[in-house]
């Protein structure tokens, strides 16, 4: 691949966006390249969490819109986005490890929903986030309206849109868009200790609770409880199960397999 990074290292799967001369601006190789990359952590039972990250000094600036103009000035903007960012976004929701997205530099636009469908962020100090759609007469896409209100709220997430200004990482802290903001020279050695912290968790379970959390918004409590219930019928004959009992009883620290 030449645009993505892939490598796995002790059940982590890393995942580097390489095209640092256009800050890891998203073109159509770079979108199929991730995608098979999401795809092979996805099916490679060996991994149990996966890291996004961009090389160079940013995150993703979003799409490359120059690449776009030049491979097809009459391409339909909606036919892209169905061929590129929302087939990856699902794929992020539907794959059943934890997804953590290490940001630094400018996470825009696309790249910030991205960042978005990731079930975790950690944002180094010099992260900044911006949503510019609205300075060119577009509306936000890659998944940000379904994902921003319900990290942030309805009235910041809008504010967010619609004023297109960038806000760093503090603000994004503090606003629940970032789950922690680390030092820019601790970021590599923070994602690895959380990374390694879900990758040794029980991995079906993580499973079933983010597939839950994700349909409850569009789910009666009826239909929450049910899910609830019948994931744990099925969780509770795993083997991590089993070794999490096992260890409370004998006092000892669990060690799960992810099965």
């Amino acid at each position: 691949m030449e645009t993505i990074r892939f490598e796995v290292q002790d059940k982590i799967a890393t995942i580097t966006f390489n095209r640092p001369r256009v800050l890891n601006a998203f073109n159509l190789e770079l979108h199929e390249e991730f995608c098979h990359a999401l795809n092979t952590a996805r099916e490679d039972e060996e991994v149990r969490c996966i890291v996004i990250r961009g090389e160079g000094r940013a995150f993703s600036a979003g799409a490359d819109l120059k690449a776009m103009q030049e491979r097809d000035e009459t391409v339909d903007v909606g036919d892209y986005l169905r061929q590129t960012y929302n087939r990856t976004i699902k794929l992020m929701t539907e794959i059943e490890k934890p997804i953590v997205a290490a940001v630094h530099g400018p996470a825009h636009g696309a790249g910030l929903g991205v960042a978005l469908a990731a079930d975790f962020r950690i944002a180094s100090e010099s992260a900044n986030f911006c949503l510019a759609f609205i300075k060119i007469g577009l509306m936000p896409d890659a998944g940000t309206h379904y994902f921003l209100p319900r990290l942030i709220g309805l009235g910041r997430a809008l504010e967010l849109a619609a004023s297109g200004e960038t806000i760093d990482a503090k603000q994004a802290y503090a606003i629940g868009l970032v789950n922690r903001v680390v030092g820019d020279d601790r970021l590599g050695e923070e994602t690895v200790q959380l990374a390694s912290q879900l990758a040794f968790m029980p991995t079906k379970a993580f499973g079933y609770m983010k597939k839950t959390m994700l349909s409850s918004f569009e789910s009666d409590l009826s239909t929450v409880l049910e899910a609830e219930a019948k994931g744990q019928s099925i969780l509770a004959n795993t083997e991590d199960h089993r070794e999490g009992v096992a260890a409370f009883y004998e006092k000892r620290k669990s060690v799960f397999k992810g099965r």
